[in-house]
């Protein structure tokens, strides 16, 4: 373990030294699962959701700063750290996915392009500091040691970018709007083929080494959401196809086979994390444990929920539409449990508090 300075040794096994990266993954399920209930008509649901995540973003924000203050060798040796690295891209994630939820239920696009811009500042920082890292550090775990799902999380934030832009690129005029347009592109191929480049060795490291109960952790299920949402963010731009983006509007045929294809990849995901999920709960007896890493669960089911509705919008393809229809209640059901999960956490961590 690396030293720490004397004035934090003793605290340095609390919950905020200790905090995982990835726990903005709570901000990304609430907020998808708070837009899914929003599309499908059930808006007061919607809008609690909405202003739930606020304070959690806010909460969270707060507790990484005071983080980084108060134990920053933690925090720097998480961030060289190959299992646990990708997780920060939740942040990132976390801020788009709270900037749609912003432009969509209160319509407020200045706040909506603050966070934007919050999400890309990060995506630049995360993506040169955490890769260049991984490449030059002398130490490195093996592929069976190193990589799991939640390596996707950097698609996943680079698809963010992409979806909270193509929103923002109907809401503004000339010249602007084609920018946005354009970078929403660039990020959409980006997010695809770094999909492809981690989902590569992913699938090898499945398929040739040893798995156990606890090596199927839930980021897993990020294999589904990192397709979704790029389903998601191909969507919108097949959506913003227009004279005003002409180079969208040529690349139609485009845009439309690969988000089929992305959605396809996503659905093929999710019997194959079920049965997984079954074996390893079912057959091997793992117990339910809340742990902020199920947050990574929660997303892709609300994601694969608000993109197949919005596929099934923009190419008309109606007979999709009933799986969000009943979908949601699933993505309702897996966030109402993690968040069970979560109070049972925090209320046990108080009790001794008043003893």
């Amino acid at each position: 373990m690396p030293s720490v300075n004397t004035s934090v040794v003793g605290d340095a096994d609390t919950p905020l030294a200790l905090l995982n990266p990835a726990y903005f993954g709570l901000v990304m399920a609430t907020g998808i699962v708070s837009l899914a209930a929003w599309n499908l008509g059930m808006a007061g649901l919607g809008r609690v959701l909405f202003w739930l995540n606020i304070p959690c973003y806010g909460v969270l924000v707060g507790m990484y700063l005071l983080r980084i203050w108060r134990f920053p060798r933690m925090f720097l040796a998480d961030l060289l750290d190959h299992s646990r690295a990708p997780g920060f891209f939740t942040f990132v994630a976390g801020s788009c996915v709270l900037g749609v939820q912003v432009l969509v239920i209160t319509g407020n696009a200045a706040v909506a392009q603050l966070l934007w811009w919050v999400g890309v500042v990060a995506w630049v920082a995360l993506t040169y500091t955490i890769f260049t890292a991984f490449t030059v550090k002398r130490d490195k775990p093996s592929l069976e040691q190193g990589i799991n799902g939640g390596w996707l999380l950097a698609v996943v934030a680079t698809q963010s970018i992409a979806v909270l832009a193509t929103l923002l690129a109907a809401r503004v005029e000339q010249p602007v709007r084609i920018e946005m347009n354009f970078l929403a592109l660039s990020m959409w191929l980006w997010g695809g083929m770094l999909y492809i480049w981690m989902m590569s060795l992913i699938f090898y490291r499945y398929v040739f080494f040893p798995f156990s109960p606890d090596d199927l952790a839930p980021p897993y299920w990020i294999n589904m959401g990192a397709m979704a949402i790029s389903t998601l963010a191909g969507s919108l731009l097949i959506e913003n196809a227009s004279p005003q983006a002409p180079y969208l509007l040529s690349l139609l045929p485009f845009l439309k086979g690969f988000t089929v294809f992305y959605w396809a990849t996503a659905t093929w995901w999710i019997p194959m994390l079920v049965v997984l999920g079954f074996w390893r709960h079912g057959y091997r007896r793992h117990p339910f444990t809340y742990d902020p890493l199920y947050w990574g669960l929660v997303f892709p089911l609300g994601m694969y929920t608000v993109a197949t509705l919005q596929m099934a919008a923009a190419m008309q393809l109606d007979f999709l539409r009933p799986i969000p229809e009943y979908f949601v209640y699933v993505a309702l059901l897996a966030w109402g449990c993690v968040f069970f999960g979560l109070l049972r956490r925090v209320l046990g961590s108080l009790r001794p508090a008043h003893r």
